[in-house]
C-alpha cells in the first residue's frame, strides 16, 4: 500500500489535529510543529478529534500522497503525548492502520529446538 523506502521513517503526530486539512495544511505541520522536511519521503501520521479518522501523509518522489482511513468501530491507538512526534516502524504503521494496538504486540511462539 504505502512504499516507505529504506532508509526513510514513520512518524506520528502526537495529540490532535484538524482533519480538514488537506495535503498543504499537513504538509505546514510537518515543517513548522515536527520541524521534520515534508518532502524527505518519511511518512506522517495524523489522527482527528474523535479517534477514528487517521490522515498519512509522504513523499513518493514525483509527487505528495494522502491516504485517509476511517475505522467503521474502535478507535486507532495513539500516544499519550499531547505534542511532539514518535517514530514508528513499518510493521507498527501497518498494525496501526489495520487498527491493532502497535504498542504491545505479541509475537507468537518459537520453539526453542528443532528435534
Amino acid at each position: 500500500m504505502i512504499g516507505v523506502a529504506a532508509g526513510n521513517r514513520v512518524w506520528i503526530a502526537a495529540g490532535v489535529t484538524d482533519m480538514r486539512k488537506g495535503m498543504s495544511g499537513l504538509a505546514a505541520i510537518v515543517q513548522l510543529s515536527l520541524g521534520e522536511r515534508p518532502f524527505s519521503g518519511d511518512v506522517f501520521v495524523f489522527r482527528g478529534k474523535r479517534g477514528d479518522l487517521v490522515k498519512v501523509l509522504w513523499w513518493s518522489g514525483d509527487g505528495m500522497c494522502l491516504l485517509a482511513k476511517r475505522l467503521e468501530r474502535g478507535r486507532f491507538v495513539w500516544p499519550q503525548a499531547s505534542d511532539g512526534a514518535v517514530h514508528l516502524t513499518n510493521a507498527q504503521l501497518s498494525m496501526l492502520l489495520e487498527g491493532i494496538d502497535w504498542r504491545r504486540p505479541s509475537r507468537t511462539w518459537q520453539p526453542e529446538q528443532a528435534a
